[in-house]
C-alpha cells in the first residue's frame, strides 16, 4: 500500500508518531488500549475495514495526494461514510461547544467587545451546523441509496453544488473570529487562557479543513466512481433475466452459471489469484468501471458476493487450479 503507515505497523507507533490520529480513530469507533497490537490486528477487533482506516491515515499525513486514485481503489465507503458521519457528530456535539464554553472562561463577559466576539463565534457555529445537517439530510443518504443500487435524480455534483463554496465561507469566518480575538481584545489576567483557547481554536480550524478536504476530494471521487457503476449496471441488457415459457422467474442456478461470458469468467480467475480491482484492470486493458461493473454482474448470475465465495467456486468450475490461489 502506497503511503507512510501500513498495516503490521504497531497502532501506537501511528499515534505517537501524529497525535491528530487520536481525534481520527474515535471517529472510526476505534478505542485506547491496544498494546503492541498492528494496525490490522486493532482494526479487526474493533469491526473497522483496515484498507480504509489505512487510506484515511495516509491521507490526513500526505498533504502530496498524488497517489488519490490509488487511494480510492482502496476505500471502502460505508466504512468511509460512517467515518464522516462521527466526524459531524464530534464537531457539532463535542468540539464545538467545549470551544465556546473556553471561550467564555477567557473573556470578560461583561465587555460589549466579549459579547461581540461570542456572537461571532455563534454564528459560525451555526454556519458549521447548517453546512454539515445539509449533508447529514442529503448527501449522505443520497450515497447510502446509491450503495443499495439506486440512482436518484441528481449526482453528487448537483446536490454539493447546492452549497457550492460554503467550505470556504465557513474557513473565512473562523479567520476573522481569530483575527478580531489577536488583534482587538486587550490583554488581561486571563492572558494565558486566552491564548490557550486560540490554539484550540486553530487545532479544530485544521482539523475542520482536512474534514472538508477530505469529502471535497476523497469522499467525492468515491461516490462518482459509484455513480458511474451503478448506472453502468441499470444500463446492462442483463439487468433483467427473461420469463421462462410457463411463468417461471427466472433460469436454473445452472443456466444462470452458464451464461458467464469468458470476461467475467476471467475476472472471476484474477479475484482468486487476489488482484485489486485496480490490478485486473490493468492486467485486462480495461477500465476500474468496466471490473466493478463484470464483479456485480457476476454477484447476481451466481449469488456470490465475497471473493472467498467467488474463489471457492472458480476452484470447483476448474476456472483456476488451486495452486494458483493466493490464500
Amino acid at each position: 500500500m502506497t503511503g507512510r503507515y501500513h498495516e503490521t505497523d504497531p497502532m501506537s507507533d501511528v499515534i505517537s508518531d501524529d497525535y491528530r490520529m487520536l481525534q481520527m480513530i474515535s471517529r472510526f469507533g476505534i478505542t485506547l488500549g491496544f498494546g503492541d497490537q498492528t494496525v490490522a490486528e486493532t482494526c479487526t477487533k474493533a469491526g473497522v475495514n483496515t484498507a480504509t482506516f489505512l487510506t484515511v491515515v495516509n491521507f490526513l499525513t500526505d498533504t502530496n495526494h498524488a497517489h488519490i486514485n490509488e487511494m480510492v481503489e482502496r476505500i471502502d465507503l460505508p466504512t468511509l461514510l460512517r467515518y464522516l458521519e462521527n466526524s459531524h457528530t464530534y464537531f457539532i456535539e463535542y468540539r464545538l461547544p467545549a470551544i465556546r464554553r473556553r471561550l467564555i472562561q477567557a473573556i470578560d463577559m461583561r465587555s460589549q467587545i466579549a459579547m461581540l466576539i461570542i456572537k461571532f463565534y455563534d454564528e459560525y457555529v451555526a454556519e458549521v451546523t447548517r453546512h454539515m445537517q445539509f449533508e447529514n439530510a442529503h448527501v449522505h443518504p443520497y450515497v447510502s441509496a446509491l450503495l443499495q443500487g439506486h440512482m436518484g435524480q441528481q449526482r453528487i455534483s448537483e446536490i454539493t453544488g447546492q452549497h457550492e463554496g460554503s467550505h470556504t465561507s465557513i474557513d473565512r469566518s473562523l479567520t476573522e473570529l481569530k483575527n478580531i480575538i489577536i488583534k482587538y481584545y486587550p490583554s488581561d489576567q486571563n492572558a494565558a487562557l486566552l491564548s490557550d483557547v486560540l490554539m484550540d481554536i486553530y487545532m479544530m480550524e485544521e482539523d475542520f479543513l482536512n474534514h472538508c478536504h477530505m469529502e471535497d476530494t476523497l469522499f467525492t471521487q468515491c461516490v462518482r466512481l459509484l455513480e458511474e457503476e451503478v448506472a453502468t449496471s441499470a444500463r446492462s441488457p442483463e439487468e433483467e433475466m427473461p420469463l421462462e415459457e410457463g411463468g417461471n422467474t427466472g433460469a436454473s442456478k445452472k443456466e444462470q452459471e452458464e451464461t458467464l461470458s469468458e470476461r467475467e469468467r476471467e475476472v472471476i480467475r484474477l479475484v482468486a489469484m487476489g488482484l485489486s480491482n485496480k490490478e485486473i484492470a490493468d492486467r485486462m486493458f480495461i477500465a476500474v468501471n468496466t471490473v466493478m461493473t463484470h464483479r456485480r454482474n457476476i454477484s447476481r448470475k451466481l449469488d456470490i458476493h465475497a471473493a472467498a465465495g467467488l474463489t471457492i467456486y472458480a476452484i470447483v468450475n476448474g476456472i483456476i487450479n488451486v495452486e494458483d490461489v493466493k490464500l
